[in-house]
């Protein structure tokens, strides 16, 4: 992207029908990273999240509960949903709730368009209703169970629960007018829908041929009403889909909508049909631009399943973060996943990447510069030294991977972007290893060398705390402060991470930026 092109990014928005783990937790950091990172490379970035707080779950959640389905929505905003946003330290621009009066007000005014214009009509529908997903489901998405509690039962591939049968007159959006048009926009923009294996089953999915879509629901009343006919409420999809453009002005602020639609999705692959299909169908109807992009990526496994509210097997962020840190958590899940595929997580992995990649590598890395600079020259940043071809190596790296980075974030490959960065860590590491500039310090003959050594480590260092302030934000600043960057290192251009300003003097670290910890075992610090 050029400078100062609009990137407005939006992950789902997530049901409120319980607490959130660390599978939210993870698609919340990498559209967070990304974010952050078009925001320090000077583009026009937007982030938006929130919750979908309508439909059948949410109802009978808040029933169960003894409540009501706004009261728990509320309440489940406020105790867990905004908490987690702080917990993993995300800078979101906005925070939009599908009950918000100016989400409501828009939806309105897109259904009353759409309806104009003769693609909704009314009609009876018989079909297998998951509630969990709010879904009607086909044939080949369920399972008939042999045995167990729901024996001889059809029960949701995703959810392992008995689907509904349900019969009721309905409101249709045409769907099916749009099948070639949408089969048009993934050949013409083919990174449209990423990564490939859900670009390809979407696809497959389109030319298997699209059925009109139920958009309304009679048989309860939690949920927007129908503008012409108040005995209706809007399907939660529906409803849920156009919070990407409710939030930046649609029908409402003309500029702003213009100014940041459209949007780059991060998706579950699992949500990717909705987003890839009924969506940028809905958009065509209504004569909007598609989104940028919709990117599935893949799921969180714990124990080889999928981490799941309903069947307790989620982990709480902080179970993670009172014991690692924020920082540790953002990157363990953008370094040790490759984004995209399913990616498995361990406390032994996440402790092992701890010690070997953040304490032993970065963390002592930084805690070595700034020991050496305030030990050998009292932390007065070396000036005008001769760098030797060693030197100039890491300052060609150093630009080699600001560049490397760029590119993989633009792919949306977060992961090869922190390899990439960490391919600096490791090239400083091994410089400072070669050079030894605590031998270098024993005699006054290479004065000059040192400097130069010290000097060209530092600068590596910079480049690192600019690079990795997307990912790890309070250590980088942490440390920018230590090294006398100028300014804030979230003020830093990306894109130029190797061109950095700094100051005369650095100032000792208070602690390591990630303190050792002991064996880790299911959570707990032993």
């Amino acid at each position: 992207m050029a400078a100062g092109d609009s990137f407005y990014i939006a992950t789902p928005i997530f049901y409120v029908n319980d607490v959130p783990h660390i599978g939210h937790a993870y698609t919340e950091v990498a559209a967070d990273v990304l974010a952050r990172w078009h925001r320090q490379g000077g583009d026009d970035t937007w982030l938006l999240t929130g919750t979908d707080e309508h439909g059948q779950k949410i109802l009978r959640t808040a029933v169960a509960n003894d409540t009501t389905p706004k009261a728990w929505a509320d309440k489940l905003v406020a105790d867990a949903w905004l908490p987690l946003l702080e917990t993993i330290n995300i800078a979101n621009d906005d925070f939009i709730r599908t009950t918000d009066e100016r989400h409501e007000s828009a939806v309105t005014i897109f259904l009353q368009k759409l309806y104009d214009d003769g693609f909704i009509y009314s009609g009876e529908y018989e079909g297998y209703y998951c509630v969990g997903c709010e879904e009607y489901k086909q044939l080949d998405d369920l399972l008939e169970t042999p045995d167990g509690d729901y024996a001889g039962q059809l029960v949701c591939k995703i959810h392992g629960r008995p689907v509904e049968v349900l019969k009721e007159k309905n409101y249709f959006f045409r769907m099916s007018d749009f099948q070639q048009g949408l089969l048009d926009l993934y050949e013409s923009q083919p990174d449209f829908i990423q990564p490939e294996s859900v670009r390809n089953e979407i696809i497959q999915f389109v030319k298997q041929g699209l059925d009109d879509l139920s958009i309304s629901r009679s048989s309860f009343d939690w949920g927007i009403q129908i503008p012409w006919d108040h005995s209706h409420v809007l399907y939660v999809w529906f409803d849920a889909l156009l919070n990407y453009i409710t939030a930046i002005g649609y029908g409402t602020d003309d500029e702003n909508f213009e100014r940041r639609w459209p949007a780059v999705q991060l998706v579950g692959k699992d949500i990717a049909r909705f987003h890839a299909v009924i969506w940028p169908a809905m958009l065509m109807a209504a004569g909007l631009p598609t989104p940028r992009k919709v990117f599935g990526h893949g799921w969180l496994l714990v124990g080889g399943e999928k981490m799941s509210k309903s069947k307790l097997t989620g982990i709480a962020p902080s179970q993670i973060t009172d014991t690692f840190g924020v920082d540790a958590f953002r990157y363990y899940f953008m370094r040790a996943i490759s984004f995209g595929q399913d990616g498995s997580f361990s406390w032994e992995d996440l402790s092992a990447r701890y010690q070997a990649e953040l304490a032993n590598g970065f963390g002592n890395l930084s805690s070595r510069v700034i020991a050496m600079l305030t030990r050998y020259r009292d932390g007065v940043v070396p000036n005008g030294v001769e760098l030797t071809e060693a030197d100039e190596a890491i300052f060609a790296a150093a630009e080699r991977v600001t560049a490397e980075a760029d590119a993989a974030i633009e792919r949306l490959a977060i992961h090869e972007a922190l390899a990439a960065i960490w391919t600096l860590v490791d090239d400083l590491n091994g410089y400072i290893t070669i050079q030894e500039p605590w031998a270098l310090a024993k005699d006054p003959a290479n004065a000059e060398r040192l400097d130069a050594v010290l000097f060209t480590a530092l600068r590596g260092l910079g480049t690192l705390a600019v690079l990795l302030s997307p990912f790890i934000p309070d250590a980088a600043a942490k440390l920018w402060s230590a090294i006398g960057g100028s300014g804030e290192v979230q003020q830093q251009n990306v894109r130029a991470a190797f061109d950095w300003t700094g100051g005369p003097l650095v100032t000792p670290l208070d602690s390591s930026l990630f303190p050792r910890i002991e064996q880790v075992e299911a959570g707990t610090t032993a």
